[in-house]
């Protein structure tokens, strides 16, 4: 679980409030969903998480996995 908060914590660097705002994980929604990251905004950030989010559960714990191999 902890790899998981830091992969957070790292991905939302200068936004840890507002995630939306992050270009980084703007960059990450446009890459998976194929929605423009320009037209991300706040309701739209929580839309896909909610949708999605089983998806990026899994996505944390491969993180947190991954980082223990290191």
């Amino acid at each position: 679980m902890l790899g998981a908060i830091r992969f957070l914590w790292n991905a939302t660097r200068g936004h840890r409030l507002t995630p939306w705002r992050s270009e980084y994980l703007k960059w990450r929604m446009e890459t998976y969903s194929g929605r423009r990251a320009n037209t991300i905004d706040t309701a739209a950030f929580w839309q896909f998480v909610t949708n999605q989010k089983r998806l990026l559960l899994h996505f944390l714990r491969w993180a947190s996995e991954m980082k223990t191999l290191e």
